[in-house]
């Protein structure tokens, strides 16, 4: 399968910035990616990032999506919302939204059934905290996470993205090596052949610090399909380098 390398803007941009950022990106391409390229944007910028992306090889993806269909829920996006302006991807269960927000396993699992009813690709993540690596409890925590969203989705459980994101390795600086990232791909590409035949169409993104420097060992291990990025995905020069890692 192509990799996938999607950019997570987080709650970050304005409009001048955000075009800068796109026109860079764009005129970087000078020969079409041999990777698929999505940017997940602050959900007031989904329009004009829209815009300044269509017809181009960069996919939008927003940074959450409700895990209701309609009604009397204050500042939540539809998956249907969000398919209407272009959106392809959308990301559920980052570690910032459990963390902050108090999202369960359920609620994330429920949120990218939502988003595949509506024709959205969820970008699963799960990841553990430092206490939970220290603890020895790694595995045991992301394939909790995950068989959370396998049980809601089942049928259809080939059709997501999955981004393992060690929590302590998000914003830090730190990375887990490339052979620490690779064993739990592994646990996870297991889970999900367990789950579902069609299991090895599931790209398993690497989302803790990925950089231009550390991309391409990342993204050379056999069980990492791409990343999603932080911080690297604001600065075109860096973004670009990784997509070329990844092509």
């Amino acid at each position: 399968m192509k990799k996938l390398i999607a950019g997570n803007w987080k709650m970050n941009g304005s409009l001048a910035v955000n075009e800068a950022l796109i026109q860079a990106l764009l005129a970087g391409a000078t020969t079409p990616w041999g990777c698929n390229v999505a940017v997940c944007v602050p959900s007031v910028y989904l329009a004009q990032v829209q815009a300044l992306t269509h017809g181009t090889a960069i996919a939008l993806g927003a940074q959450d999506v409700s895990q209701h269909e309609s009604g009397a829920f204050t500042g939540e996006n539809s998956a249907a919302m969000l398919r209407e302006l272009g959106v392809r991807y959308a990301i559920v269960g980052h570690s910032e939204r459990r963390q902050y927000h108090g999202e369960t396993d359920v609620v994330v699992a429920h949120k990218a059934q939502r988003a595949l009813a509506g024709g959205v690709t969820p970008i699963v993540c799960v990841g553990e905290t430092l206490a939970e690596r220290e603890a020895g409890v790694t595995e045991e925590v992301v394939k909790r996470q995950l068989a959370a969203v396998i049980h809601v989705n089942g049928h259809c459980i080939s059709e997501i993205v999955v981004a393992y994101e060690p929590v302590w390795a998000i914003g830090t600086g730190k990375t887990a090596t490339p052979e620490q990232a690779q064993q739990v791909h592994a646990v996870l590409r297991a889970q999900l052949r367990a789950a579902s035949p069609q299991a090895d169409r599931v790209p398993l993104l690497y989302g803790g610090s990925m950089n231009a420097a550390n991309a391409a060992e990342l993204l050379g291990q056999p069980d990492i399909d791409g990343g999603l990025v932080g911080g690297a995905a604001l600065k075109a020069p860096d973004f670009l380098r990784i997509i070329a890692a990844a092509a």
